[in-house]
């Protein structure tokens, strides 16, 4: 063989080997934005299934405030419905009515000393604060991942591998601009 055919042969394995590790890059992107997103949901459900404890202990003190319990119970059914669907928007947009019902029920607690005082409640209160604050980190998290992946599968000459394999853009998930600035409940209880 001549010397020609050893570069053409070395240049064709340089060209597959960068091919190979960009389209194994854009793998591992599509898939961490999938695994940030599994451990979002885990932190949601678990945060479903005390929603009806705090409703259910609330109710035997709130005879009043009906309207601010059922807020919460129909956003609880909205983020379930949009986890099960998988539409970021809706699950963005349900989150935000949720905790704002969760905010606003936490702030009428005040007039409810009884409530204040009760031991489930307050171990209620916690656990859901605590849930919200590491819905909040996985939350950032989610969206890095997903503007990494949004970020590569446009710059060259990862778009041509992208496009070739359909490799998508996500959705950040975002909640509404007045949500960003109260979205430790945590604050609410000082």
């Amino acid at each position: 063989m001549s010397m020609g055919n050893w570069i053409a042969i070395a240049v064709l394995a340089f060209l597959l080997g960068y091919f190979v590790l960009i389209y194994n890059n854009l793998v591992n992107l599509k898939h961490a934005v999938s695994k940030y997103l599994a451990n979002i949901d885990v932190l949601l459900k678990q945060r479903h299934d005390e929603l009806p404890k705090l409703v259910d202990t609330c109710q035997r003190y709130m005879a009043h405030e009906q309207d601010t319990l059922n807020q919460i119970t129909d956003a609880r059914s909205k983020v379930a419905g949009a986890q099960q669907s998988g539409d970021i928007a809706a699950l963005g947009a349900a989150e935000t009515v949720l905790r704002a019902g969760l905010g606003k029920l936490f702030a009428v607690v005040e007039d409810y000393p009884e409530l204040k005082a009760d031991q489930s409640f307050n171990h209620l209160q916690q656990r859901i604060t605590g849930l919200e604050n590491s819905i909040s980190d996985r939350r950032e998290i989610y969206n890095e991942a997903v503007n990494n992946n949004n970020v590569r599968i446009e710059q060259f000459p990862d778009v041509l591998i992208a496009n070739f394999f359909h490799f998508k853009a996500f959705e950040m998930l975002e909640f509404d601009e007045h949500e960003l600035t109260d979205h430790s409940l945590k604050e609410l209880f000082s």
